[in-house]
Formats: structure tokens, C-alpha cells, sequence
């Protein structure tokens, strides 16, 4: 039997994020992924969009598939997810890697973050990014998916819920992956939730910025063989 592993996208993301790298690892691993809520044509939940409830959805399709406890690299938002799920169901995650994954949540970066999640700045500055988006969600479903991920990360920064002091209860093999050039997520604040993991390491990707579309492939992909051997 082959391990499983499973890819998590970020927010605004999707399966197909990882179509690039899923074909390679499927020759060592039982690769595993789905669209979160609200992502990829999924709908949006009827609540409000929460960390609480894609951490609920992340555990119960470990449990649902019986691959249970499993691997996870979860890049941005999904390895925030994966590290959630770790230590609210220890039973599910074997072990965790990360990439570009944001763990400073303020009131000011989450006000920051809203002011590009705008369909209309978006259409202006980043039409590209926008048939992207249409592309991936649905012609009419990734304009509602903004105002769903600004409220999410509004809530984070009111209550996050990793911190270096709730990641203590993480205790499996966990790599936290930045991009030096990454301008959402600071080495600063990825070294700190390092410094606090019982059983971590940390690697900085040189010459690397956010979107993991700009990630190296084949360093991505030797990472995630790297980590998944030890």
C-alpha cells in the first residue's frame, strides 16, 4: 500500500492548484484532494465561512475515506486547516507540511486583505486573476467567494486559533515551509509557530514568492518527498 497523502489547497484555490505536482507524487503516494467549501463549484455553507468548519470537513473526509491518520501538505490556508484538524482530531493527522501557510492574523491585515478581495479591484488591477477565478469556481460563484474569505480571515484575526502557544498541542512531524519573497506571510512569524512546535522543522524556499503557481515544481515536489520520508 502506498501512504496516503493528501494536497489541500488555499483559500481562492483549488484541486486543480495541484494538477501540476499530483501526477509525479501518485507514483509513491495515494494522493488524495477535494475542493473545499464554497471552492472549485462546491457550494458556499449556509453559516458563515470559518476555519472551524473546513477543519470539520478536512476530518470528516479522513474519516469518510478510512485513510486515517494521514499525511497532509497544505499550502496557505490548507495547512492552517491541516495543523487545526491535528490538534482538535489527533487520530487523523500523521503528519503535516506547509507552504506560504499565514499565521499573523490581525484586525489590520485581515483590512488589508479585504481591499484586494474587492470583484471590482479585482476586475480593474487583475483581470487575469479574475478569469482564473471564474475558471476555477464558476462564472458566478467566485464573485460571493471574496466577501465569504474576507469574513473568514476577519474572523481569524479576531480569535485566531493557532498561536505559539495553541500549536504545542501538535505533536507530529510538522514542516513549515515560506518563500523569502513571500509578501503575505513573513519568515518573522513562521519562525515564531516553528519555535513553538513540539516536533518541527522549518525550510525557507529561496527566490520564492506566494501564489504556488510561482513555486518551483520540482523543489516543491523534492520538499514534500524529503519530508514524507522521514
Amino acid at each position: 500500500m502506498k501512504p496516503a497523502l493528501i494536497l489541500l489547497h488555499g483559500a481562492l484555490g483549488a484541486v486543480r492548484h495541484f494538477d501540476n505536482i499530483a501526477s509525479v507524487l501518485e507514483d509513491q503516494y495515494t494522493v488524495y484532494r477535494f475542493n473545499l467549501y464554497g471552492h472549485g463549484g462546491t457550494p458556499l455553507p449556509e453559516a458563515p465561512l470559518r476555519i472551524e468548519a473546513l477543519t470539520g470537513q478536512l476530518i470528516d473526509y479522513i474519516r469518510s475515506q478510512n485513510i486515517g491518520p494521514a499525511a497532509v501538505f497544505g499550502y496557505s490556508m490548507g495547512g492552517y486547516i491541516a495543523l487545526q484538524a491535528a490538534i482538535q482530531a489527533p487520530d487523523t493527522i500523521s503528519r503535516i507540511l506547509t507552504l506560504g501557510t499565514k499565521f499573523d492574523w490581525t484586525p489590520e491585515v485581515a483590512a488589508k486583505e479585504a481591499r484586494t478581495l474587492n470583484a471590482d479591484f479585482l476586475r480593474e488591477k487583475a483581470p487575469a486573476f479574475v478569469s482564473q477565478l471564474a475558471e476555477f469556481h464558476g462564472p458566478s460563484a467566485w464573485e460571493p467567494l471574496l466577501p465569504a474569505t474576507v469574513g473568514l480571515m476577519e474572523a481569524l484575526a479576531q480569535h485566531p486559533l493557532l498561536t505559539p502557544e495553541t500549536v504545542t498541542m501538535a505533536d507530529i512531524p510538522v514542516r513549515l515551509m515560506v518563500g523569502d519573497r513571500d509578501h503575505m506571510v513573513s519568515v518573522e512569524e513562521t519562525l515564531g509557530i516553528f519555535r513553538s512546535l513540539p516536533n518541527g522543522s522549518m525550510v525557507v524556499l529561496p527566490d520564492t514568492k506566494h501564489p504556488i503557481e510561482k513555486v518551483n515544481k520540482a523543489v516543491l515536489i523534492w520538499e514534500i518527498r524529503s519530508f514524507m520520508t522521514l
